[in-house]
């Protein structure tokens, strides 16, 4: 990409998948798309929910589907369990693995993903965990009990949303960290942020806790960066919404955009690479954790839909123009 500017055309290619009710463990919700590229399909690995026990309360489980790569709109296969059990009692993930990035490496399938537990004086608590496949991204076995990053001085609250890629001999990962817990409403919210952490080997990182990208909104929440090179410049896609009232389509999920030459220094600029709301439909009220995918010369956008994914992921093609 040269120096001018370019807008980011992104044509809707429609839904791909909302649970039907064919397990017991998925039953609502289809969020944070993540995919992995093979040979002639794509994996997109996603949370899903089982309903609501007698409590009220529920957990989140992550499955994938396998779809066609010329053509993600139709599925090979829904797989018929959860790739990794929720965690033990007292865990960071007892109550929900949810899927943030998956990657290759040498032999393995690693998939960083988020655990959440359940608080007293806040709603919920997430860290970022690590699994590991060894049978090509079917089946994971944690790295360890504990997450390898939660809590530290610098970053007390949630982190969450991990995306993680490789340039050079570095990992890069961008993630969510909360600022504050905030009340309104008679609710407890959280504040988050997306920033950055680096890593020789993937599993010990270098971790910064300094806001990447520039706000737009009151108390703005940002979550789910997905990142691309595209010629020598660095392009990233996310969620951020207003920090209070946001469950509806005034004030809910949007994807904004972001660019960077040297992986520090983003310029947000939604104005050209942004995705929106449909007018009607899926889409129409929410647009959510975008996942960002280049294969076989096609770029492809998966995300979801309306009330954070509870109706379900689709995608989106991209297109190019210059200003």
């Amino acid at each position: 990409m040269n120096d001018a500017r370019q807008r980011f055309l992104w044509d809707k290619k429609g839904l791909i998948f909302v649970p039907d009710g064919r397990y017991e463990w998925m039953q609502r919700y289809a969020q944070n798309p993540s995919v992995l590229i093979l040979g002639d399909r794509l994996r997109i690995y996603f949370t899903c929910r089982p309903n609501r026990d007698s409590t009220g309360n529920f957990a989140s489980l992550t499955t994938f589907v396998d779809v066609d790569k010329r053509n993600p709109g139709n599925i090979l296969r829904v797989h018929d369990r959860p790739v990794i059990p929720l965690g033990g009692l007292g865990a960071f993930d007892q109550f929900g693995v949810m899927p943030g990035s998956v990657l290759r490496v040498a032999d393995e399938v690693w998939l960083y993903y988020v655990g959440w537990s359940r608080c007293l004086g806040v709603p919920y608590n997430h860290a970022i965990g690590l699994a590991i496949s060894r049978d090509g991204g079917t089946v994971f076995q944690r790295l360890g009990e504990g997450p390898i990053i939660g809590h530290s001085l610098k970053e007390p609250f949630i982190q969450n949303s991990p995306f993680v890629t490789r340039y050079d001999d570095t990992y890069h990962m961008w993630y969510s960290t909360g600022t504050r817990w905030i009340e309104n409403d008679g609710r407890k919210e959280s504040i988050y942020v997306i920033v950055h952490a680096t890593s020789a080997d993937g599993i010990d990182w270098r971790r910064g806790a300094t806001p990447c990208i520039p706000f737009r909104v009151a108390d703005e929440c940002q979550t789910n960066p997905s990142v691309i090179e595209c010629e020598g410049r660095y392009h990233m896609w996310f969620c951020y919404r207003w920090g209070v009232d946001f469950r509806n389509a005034e004030r809910g999920y949007r994807i904004g955009y972001a660019w960077s030459s040297d992986l520090q220094t983003w310029h947000r600029d939604d104005e050209i690479g942004a995705l929106g709301p449909s007018g009607e439909g899926w889409d129409a009220q929410m647009v959510c954790y975008p996942r960002v995918v280049r294969t076989d010369g096609t770029t492809y956008m998966f995300y979801s839909g309306n009330y954070f994914g509870r109706d379900g992921f689709g995608y989106a093609e991209l297109k190019l123009r210059s200003l």
